[in-house]
């Protein structure tokens, strides 16, 4: 079932990102990588920033997380994660149509440009890569991230995205 998480879940959310993350290391750049992958005061920045997860869970065990960050003219998804012990079941397939329902604007993605399962996941789910210039003034508008993130990531679009506004 998919969920709202709360507060209650925020260990449970730091979890799931950290395991899941693991499969980034040896593959995106070695200054980029860092254990743990996300911190609890780096989760908590991006709670503040306004993303909000929404969960998948199954018998009482939160299994995979995705956020949603809605940044005026675009959706982000954001931190969108599985545990390793139960990837490729169809629980990110679940949250991302779940949140594509819950909203009529355009939704970005951002992910490593070395993280070729994630783009495959995209574009199989309809999403087309915006790459060049384009790219990144999406990510340093919409995003938050170094400048070091920009020049290593892609963005995805889905197919309400008409270009840069």
């Amino acid at each position: 079932m998919i969920r709202n998480c709360t507060q209650s879940d925020f260990e449970s959310i730091w979890e799931i990102v950290n395991d899941a993350a693991q499969a980034y290391e040896g593959i995106i750049p070695d200054d980029c990588w860092h254990e743990p992958y996300m911190t609890r005061e780096e989760l908590r920045r991006e709670i503040a920033a306004g993303v909000d997860f929404y969960g998948w869970e199954q018998d009482g065990t939160l299994l995979g997380i995705m956020g949603m960050q809605d940044r005026g003219a675009v959706v982000l998804i954001r931190h969108a994660y599985v545990r390793s012990a139960v990837r490729r079941t169809g629980i990110g397939s679940r949250l991302l149509r779940f949140i594509e329902a819950r909203t009529d604007k355009p939704i970005l993605i951002g992910t490593w440009v070395d993280a070729s399962w994630a783009i495959s996941f995209y574009q199989k789910h309809g999403y087309r890569l915006i790459e060049g210039e384009e790219k990144d003034r999406l990510l340093r508008r919409f995003w938050s991230i170094p400048e070091r993130q920009v020049e290593t990531s892609v963005v995805l679009a889905n197919k309400a995205w008409n270009g840069f506004r």
